[in-house]
């Protein structure tokens, strides 16, 4: 005889993902959901770097993402922009 187990009512429910960031302007340290990031990975690590906007200054924010930060980011549902070069 098999075994079988039956769920009603569940609800998966996930937490939003944060990121800690902080603004080079402001000195500001906060905390970002995914939408307020942006990704872009370019071809070399000078053209990889994620951005945002300080919330406390407004200015614009873009700083160099490696592989771990690329990681984290992708898997963190950020908003992700392949750049391509031309030969």
């Amino acid at each position: 005889m098999r075994e079988m187990s039956v769920t009603h009512g569940l609800k998966a429910t996930m937490a939003p993902v944060l990121f800690k960031a902080a603004c080079p302007d402001c000195r500001s340290r906060f905390e970002l959901s995914a939408s307020a990031l942006r990704l872009a990975i370019g071809a070399s690590r000078r053209t990889t770097f994620y951005s945002f906007t300080c919330p406390e200054c407004g200015s614009s924010v873009r700083k160099p993402a490696g592989e771990r930060i690329v990681e984290l980011l992708t898997g963190g549902g950020v908003r992700t922009l392949r750049l391509h070069t031309t030969v």
